[in-house]
């Protein structure tokens, strides 16, 4: 019982550092298909959007800045704020 108890709590604790370590994604370089399987809430038509709104207008200067997308808000910019970065411009 005790082994099953050890590697029951490893597999969590090798999960949780998988979870952990995932670096933020970046919405300055980023395509399409990683920001909607890295941001919660967006899919495939808001990543678009986003990459659109990039093109257009170009870099962001800060991740508040991805709440001037349609269809993003602060909300959703909130939510996801650990997992969003801004790189190099």
């Amino acid at each position: 019982m005790r082994k099953f108890a050890v590697a029951c709590f490893s597999a969590f604790l090798l999960g949780l550092s998988t979870v952990v370590s995932a670096a933020p994604v970046d919405i300055n370089t980023a395509d399409a298909a990683t920001l909607a399987q890295s941001i919660k809430g967006v899919g495939a038509k808001r990543a678009e959007a986003i990459v659109a709104y990039r093109k257009e207008h170009g870099p962001f200067k800060t991740v508040d800045d991805l709440a001037k997308v349609p269809g993003i808000g602060a909300k959703m910019v909130e939510a996801n704020r650990q997992n969003l970065a801004v790189g190099k411009r």
